[in-house]
């Protein structure tokens, strides 16, 4: 961001500094969405031109109060490193001595902005500006906040959707020292305390007792029932092209298959926090979120205060990956600080965040395609079946009963099928409450889409690559990046028993073009190790070269987890998994290289947060079948193969 701005307004990047912006649609809103937002991979697409435009524009301002002040035509000066020069004399002014007169000028309607070709900045490895302070710790999380007279609380929430508190021991819990109150809600338990480990020894002291309520009796196995009995259905068509049910009666050979993905917590780094200070004439609220503005609204509806009452802090993120796109953690704060005569930090533990997730959801795929006697697609059908996250979080995006975004990358289908037919059968889960995953529909679209399509290729004992080359002839961005990958990643060169390479390829609404090359190892016991990954990335036009790499390869270790381990898993009500013993994630010795290769171009710039680690899972189950020769249609991998292996 700092970047679009300097490169037209003509500042070094160390000259810019960077703040939090208060809650403000109107002001800060995120074009894409129409309100304060970071998600979606939509930063860089949804701000390239505003900001790039606010710098120029500024430039062009503080370039005419300089002229002016000289008596001089603005075209014989120049703006550079925050200095105004007119050439003829060498006369200087900087941009801080011209601000306030600049600041009086009108403000011209649209300034030009620079051809890419002029760039100086744009496209080169340039240093974070946030990078020392994370080092050096005096970065500013949300769990980082300390206020005089802050109080400390954790909380135990009823461990089934729709449960309530039948009972706690608030005397045993009192008993312990540093304990200051306990707060009672409908569903939930909080202990108020002068550090978290009395407030932690405080809960567990609780006893409480719950009335699990309706969803008491349900499990994993009945959520996967009612996933595959609505996928018996007809759904709502989100694409059609030609004929595909009578292309594919009319194939050579039919190949169908039904593929299933688990529910995802997003374990964030940083615990969820929020502090909350409510005084009888307003609401103070610090914390970390994706959606400020949702924030304030949140902590107005609890308290009752107007939203002028209602102050927010926005800090830094230990991790969002969408689960700070909603704001129950901030409700349930606020609903606790009410009842708290001083500022209270409410930090929930890793159990309550596992156990209480807003998770990825669950979905279930059935897809089939007909092939010619060549082994050519003639036919594709998709049906989804998943919840409509975006009817819940975005209504007016939930459009003729399409949720854009349970069909995003199924929609896109790059490859040249005659026939295709891409529905979505919304069927809603009610034991947990699902939202955005570091992508959401893509992310088990791509996994079904590009394990289907290998399935295709050994169906017509064609190579993968070569089977995905023949069909991309109308999408030239991705069949670059395809080529890319796999000569980077030396397909079909030998590789040593017990390994295999997987091949996958993505674009979605982020607008970007992907390839992943996966080298894995499977051992005789059937555990897998990821040995390599390599990824050919076509964003568009590039602004910070670095952030990009490090983008693909922290959606890449993401995606290894969910595509490995990930797996959220039901019993009577309850969450099983608790904490990373039981839900884990990839870890350091177990990293792989990873290397990304970037294709330069003038296009609009892609979104570049998500895509690492939609493509993951895809790559990694081909490279397990291409070592073994056992295909995966059910997620987490790991656990696929080791029950194929007894």
């Amino acid at each position: 961001m700092p970047m679009l701005l300097a490169e037209e307004l003509e500042v070094a990047p160390e000259q810019v500094r960077l703040e939090h912006a208060p809650p403000d649609d109107t002001r800060y809103a995120n074009p894409f969405f129409g309100e304060q937002m970071t998600g979606a991979s939509s930063s860089v697409r949804a701000f390239d031109e505003p900001l790039r435009r606010a710098g120029a524009t500024a430039r062009v301002m503080l370039v005419a109060a300089a002229a002016a002040s000289w008596d001089v035509d603005p075209t014989s000066c120049r703006a550079q490193t925050g200095v105004v020069t007119h050439t003829p004399t060498g006369r200087t002014l900087t941009y801080g001595v011209l601000a306030a007169t600049a600041a009086a000028l009108p403000v011209p309607d649209k300034v030009p902005l620079k051809d890419p070709k002029d760039f100086t900045l744009l496209g080169t490895p340039t240093k974070r500006l946030d990078t020392p302070s994370k080092v050096n710790g005096t970065a500013q999380y949300g769990i980082d906040v300390r206020l005089p007279g802050m109080l400390i609380a954790t909380v135990a929430a009823s461990p089934v959707l729709g449960g309530t508190v039948a009972g706690i021991d608030e005397q045993k819990a009192k008993a312990v020292p540093g304990v200051r109150q306990i707060v009672r809600l409908d569903d939930a338990v909080a202990v108020v305390a002068d550090h978290m480990w009395a407030a932690k020894q405080g809960l567990a002291a609780l006893a409480i007792r719950w009335d699990d309520g309706p969803n008491a009796r349900l499990g994993t196995a009945d959520i996967v029932q009612g996933l595959a009995e609505a996928s018996e259905t007809t759904g709502v068509t989100a694409r059609k092209d030609g004929d595909p049910r009578s292309a594919l009666a009319g194939a050579a050979k039919k190949v169908e298959a039904v593929y299933e993905s688990p529910f995802l917590a997003h374990v964030t780094m940083e615990p969820m926090n929020c502090t909350v200070h409510v005084r009888k004439d307003g609401c103070e609220v610090w914390t970390g979120s994706q959606v400020l503005s949702r924030a304030q609204a949140a902590a107005a509806a609890v308290t009752g205060f107007p939203l002028a009452r209602v102050v927010v802090h926005n800090h830094l993120l230990g991790g969002g990956f969408g689960r700070r796109l909603e704001v129950d953690y901030v409700s349930q704060a606020v609903r606790i600080a009410k009842q708290v005569d001083a500022p209270v930090k409410v930090v929930w533990t890793r159990e309550e965040d596992v156990q209480h997730d807003v998770y990825r959801p669950s979905y279930y795929d059935r897809i089939a395609a007909g092939l010619d006697p060549r082994g050519t697609p003639v036919a594709w059908t998709h049906r989804i079946v998943g919840p409509a996250i975006v009817a819940r979080y975005l209504p007016p995006f939930f459009k003729d009963g399409i949720d854009i975004d349970a069909v995003d990358g199924a929609v896109q289908l790059l490859y040249d099928i005659p026939a295709i037919q891409v529905e979505h059968v919304r069927h809603e889960e009610p034991v947990l409450n699902t939202g955005f995953w570091r992508g959401v529909g893509v992310t088990h679209n791509t996994f079904v889409i590009e394990s289907f399509t290998d399935e295709l290729a050994a169906a017509s004992g064609q190579d993968p690559v070569a089977f995905r080359r023949a069909l991309l002839g109308k999408a030239p961005r991705a069949l670059a990046v395809l080529d890319l990958a796999a000569k980077e990643a030396g397909w079909g060169t030998p590789l040593p028993r017990g390994r295999g390479r997987g091949v996958a390829l993505l674009y979605s609404g982020w607008g970007t073009y992907l390839a992943q090359v996966a080298e894995v190892e499977v051992t005789g016991s059937g555990d897998v190790r990821v040995r390599r990954i390599v990824c050919a990335v076509d964003c568009g036009r590039i602004v910070n070269p670095d952030i990009v790499r490090a983008q693909i390869e922290s959606g890449v270790v993401y995606g290894i987890s969910g595509a490995l381990w990930g797996e959220v898993t039901l019993k009577n009500g309850r969450v099983e998994q608790s904490n990373f013993h039981n839900y884990r994630v990839l870890r350091l010795n177990e990293a792989p290289p990873i290397e990304v290769h970037l294709v330069r171009n003038s296009e609009a710039p892609g979104g570049i947060g998500e895509p690492g680690t939609a493509v993951t899972a895809p790559a990694l189950g081909n490279a397990i079948y291409a070592a073994t020769g056992k295909r995966l249609r059910k997620l987490p991998l790991q656990a696929g193969l080791t029950l194929v292996a007894r």
